[in-house]
């Protein structure tokens, strides 16, 4: 996941400082373990004692009322005469049925789990994930990591659709697409324009049930694949590898982005998006802090300087290569195909 920011990350002057940003993954542990239990569900629309609720639940009544009674004190839930229920808030994004449920905060609970590796990781110099293949993580984190990548992408996806001139783009591919959200916010500002998702085979099934939900079913076609091993195809007018440089080695980057401007047409455009880090790889700080996740989270990921990037797509013919960094602090790197 990326995530985009425009500012450093707030420089520490006191000890006290330090404390509170170092003890704030207690209050994260807590919702988490909230939304893992489905805390919230049973307290849909109604009121119930803490033992009510973990006998719905199936856990421990004395830890549950603890774990509640923490819950009360970040406003997630109310209580009143030793009863529970949700707050508006909870009610709208916390309980699993409700159509603007968070289901994003999925992918947190297992980032946890590999982030806890980190020491250990940084002694041996290799991630310690116990899989760390996505075909091999079991579709409850799959569907999860699709929902965050979605939650991310219809923002971006607008805010890059408003940056790229679409008026003359016909035929799109987004390689590693996910759920499709960037196709889906160009097609929404150019409607005449059809785009294809590339992604694994155990992804697709997914991707299909967003575009379905979209309504875009005979507008974006799906095609299942490696991208460093399929075929892309070609007569592409934009080619998208939106957060996907990130988990890869230079080597594969390479060739990824060579794969991507084969498949452009003469005058096409490839667009990458991904933290692109400055020479010294301390900035962005966003990126600087991404690395580590992808340092703990895959074998061989991490975050690439401008000037790599750069590298890889002027060997694969582009040219006129830029960077552009958008408001919220997006950034994506543009070149062409045959044009200079």
């Amino acid at each position: 996941m990326l995530i985009f920011a425009k500012s450093k990350m707030k420089q520490f002057s006191t000890p006290v400082e330090l404390m509170e940003s170092i003890n704030a993954f207690r209050i994260s542990r807590l919702i988490l373990t909230a939304f893992e239990l489905r805390v919230f569900d049973p307290l849909r629309d109604q009121s119930l004692t803490s033992a009510e609720v973990a006998a719905l639940l199936g856990t421990d009544p004395r830890f549950t009322d603890r774990l509640m009674n923490a819950l009360v004190g970040t406003g997630l839930l109310v209580k009143k005469d030793g009863n529970f229920k949700n707050s508006e808030f909870s009610e709208k994004f916390l309980v699993s049925s409700s159509p603007s449920f968070m289901s994003e905060l999925g992918h947190p609970v297992n980032l946890w789990r590999t982030w806890n590796t980190l020491t250990d990781a940084v002694k041996s110099g290799r991630s310690l994930a116990e899989t760390r293949d996505i075909n091999d993580r079991g579709p409850y984190w799959l569907e999860t990591f699709i929902a965050a990548m979605h939650a991310r992408g219809v923002n971006s996806g607008k805010e890059l659709a408003s940056l790229l001139d679409l008026s003359k783009i016909h035929r799109t591919l987004d390689v590693g697409g996910g759920s499709g959200a960037f196709t889906f916010a160009w097609i929404e500002k150019n409607p005449e324009l059809r785009g294809v998702i590339l992604d694994l085979p155990n992804v697709i099934p997914i991707t299909r049930k967003y575009i379905e939900a979209e309504g875009l079913t005979g507008k974006i076609t799906t095609l299942e694949g490696d991208y460093l091993r399929c075929d892309f195809g070609n007569g592409f007018d934009l080619v998208l590898m939106s957060a996907i440089l990130h988990i890869n080695n230079p080597g594969e980057n390479s060739l990824l982005v060579r794969k991507g401007a084969d498949a452009l047409k003469e005058g096409g455009q490839l667009v990458i998006m991904d933290h692109v880090m400055n020479d010294e790889r301390t900035e962005p700080f966003a990126g600087a802090f991404f690395t580590l996740n992808m340092l703990v989270g895959t074998p061989h990921g991490d975050t690439y300087t401008e000037k790599e990037i750069r590298g890889w797509m002027k060997e694969a013919g582009l040219v006129n290569v830029r960077l552009m960094t958008a408001a919220s602090g997006m950034q994506f790197m543009v070149g062409i195909k045959g044009y200079s």
